[in-house]
C-alpha cells in the first residue's frame, strides 16, 4: 500500500484492480471504435450504392451499418457493466483499507481521529475514489478514440485532421483552470464536511447530557451555523464544477459546428465526395462522447485526489500510540451557558 500521496495512492490502487481497469478500457474501447467505423459504412453506402444506384451494394452496406449497431449496442452494455464494476472493486478495496485499520487502532481511534472524519471517508471518499478509475477505463478508450477518428480523418481530408487534432489541446486549456478551482474549492469543503460530521456525532452522543444541561440550543445553533457556512462552501464548489459541465456538453458541439463548416466548404468546390462530407460529420459527432468523457474524467480524478487525501491521511496514522494524547482537531469549542451556572465546555 502506497501512502506517500494521494496521487500516489490512486496509482497504487489502480494497479489493485488492474483487471477490471484493462476490462473496462477494452470494452470502452470496442465501443467507441464500433461508433467511428459507422460513419465510415454509411459513406460508402452513399458512394458506391446511392450515387451509383446499385440497390444491391446499398443493400450490403446498410446491412453492415446494422450489424456495427447491433454490436455497439452489445459492447456500450458491457462498458457500463464492466466500469460499474471497477468503480465498485476500488472503492469497497478502499473502504476495506480504511475498516482494516480503524480495527488495528481499537481503542487509540477516538483519540487520533472524529467518529465524524472516520463517517466521512466511509461514506462520501471511498465511492469519490473509486469514481476516480474513470480515467483508467473509459478515460483511456475516449483517448483511443480520438486518435483513430483523426486518422481516419487524414485519409478524407488533412486539413480536417490538423483542426481535429489542434482541437483537444486547445479544449483543455480552457477547462484546465477550472479544474484546478475544483481541487481548491473541493479540499476546503471536504475539510468542513468533516469537521461538521463530527459536530453531528458529537451531538448524537451527548444529546441526553445537553438536555440535562438545558444547553442543546445553543448547540443546535451552533451546528445549523457550521451547517449555512458548509452550504456556501458547496456552492464555491458548484461555481467551477457547473463551467466545467457546460464547457463539456457546450464545446464539443461548437467543435462539432466548426468541423462541419470547413467540410462543406470543400464539399462545395468539390474536393470532398457526398459520402465523405456525412464521414466528416459522423466522424466530428462520434467525438463530441469521448470528449465529453475526457472532460468529466478530468474533473472525477481532481474529486478523487481530493478524498485520497484524507484516506491517506488516516492511513497514515500509526497503530502505537505511546503517548495516548487526543488527536489533533480544528474544531472549535462549543461554549454552553447554562443559566444560572459558569460556562462549560462541550466538544
Amino acid at each position: 500500500m502506497d501512502v506517500r500521496g494521494p496521487a500516489r495512492f490512486l496509482w497504487w490502487l489502480g494497479r489493485r484492480v488492474k483487471g477490471w481497469v484493462a476490462l473496462g478500457a477494452m470494452f470502452g474501447s470496442l465501443w467507441f471504435m464500433s461508433l467511428a467505423f459507422t460513419p465510415f459504412l454509411i459513406s460508402q453506402a452513399v458512394d458506391r450504392g446511392l450515387q451509383s444506384r446499385r440497390p444491391g451494394v446499398l443493400i450490403g452496406w446498410a446491412a453492415a451499418v446494422l450489424v456495427v449497431g447491433v454490436a455497439s449496442a452489445g459492447l456500450g452494455i458491457m462498458r457500463h457493466r464492466s466500469m460499474t464494476k471497477l468503480r465498485m472493486a476500488a472503492a469497497l478495496r478502499t473502504a476495506d483499507l480504511v475498516m482494516t485499520h480503524a480495527t488495528r487502532l481499537g481503542a487509540a481511534l477516538p483519540r487520533r481521529v472524529t467518529a465524524g472524519e472516520v463517517v466521512t471517508i466511509g461514506i462520501s471518499d471511498v465511492w469519490t475514489i473509486g469514481r476516480a478509475m474513470n480515467v483508467g477505463g473509459v478515460g483511456f478508450a475516449s483517448t483511443l478514440a480520438y486518435v483513430v477518428v483523426a486518422v481516419l480523418l487524414s485519409r478524407t481530408s488533412p486539413l480536417l485532421a490538423v483542426v481535429v487534432a489542434a482541437g483537444l489541446p486547445v479544449l483543455l486549456l480552457i477547462v484546465g483552470p477550472l479544474l484546478h478551482r475544483t481541487q481548491r474549492a473541493g479540499l476546503r469543503y471536504r475539510d468542513r464536511q468533516g469537521e461538521l460530521n463530527a459536530r453531528l456525532v458529537d451531538i448524537l452522543g451527548g444529546l441526553r447530557i445537553l438536555n440535562g444541561l438545558g444547553g442543546k440550543e445553543t448547540y443546535l445553533g451552533r451546528y445549523r451555523k457550521e451547517s449555512a457556512a458548509l452550504r456556501d462552501q458547496g456552492y464555491r464548489v458548484g461555481g467551477p464544477n457547473s463551467w466545467i459541465g457546460a464547457f463539456g456538453d457546450g464545446l464539443p458541439v461548437v467543435f462539432l459546428g466548426v468541423v462541419v463548416w470547413l467540410a462543406a466548404r470543400l464539399a462545395a468546390t468539390g474536393e470532398l465526395t457526398v459520402g465523405q462530407l456525412v464521414a466528416v460529420y459522423g466522424y466530428t459527432a462520434m467525438l463530441v462522447v469521448p470528449v465529453n468523457v475526457m472532460i468529466f474524467c478530468g474533473s472525477d480524478i481532481i474529486r478523487g485526489l481530493v478524498a485520497a487525501r484524507r484516506v491517506v491521511d488516516f492511513l497514515r496514522l500509526p497503530v502505537d500510540d505511546p503517548s495516548g494524547g487526543a488527536a489533533p482537531s480544528r474544531r472549535r469549542p462549543c461554549t454552553i451557558r447554562v443559566p444560572g451556572s459558569s460556562p462549560s465546555r462541550a466538544g
